[in-house]
């Protein structure tokens, strides 16, 4: 069974969103973070990370 989409409640640094999907598809959260501060250089980063802060749910 494949780990659910959901932020965490530890394990992150502003919402969870580089955590949450990390865990998602096995991948180090340094890599999905690095890649959002890529994506941040072309003005796209900060709004795919906002939409996914809204729409990914929090751990409970």
């Amino acid at each position: 069974m494949e780990p659910s989409l959901v932020r965490p409640k530890n394990r992150k640094i502003i919402a969870g969103v580089c955590a949450a999907l990390a865990e998602r598809f096995g991948i180090s959260k340094t890599v999905v973070r690095l890649g959002f501060v890529l994506f941040g250089f072309f003005g796209i980063g900060e709004l795919v990370y906002i939409a996914l802060w809204i729409i990914i749910p929090k751990d409970r």
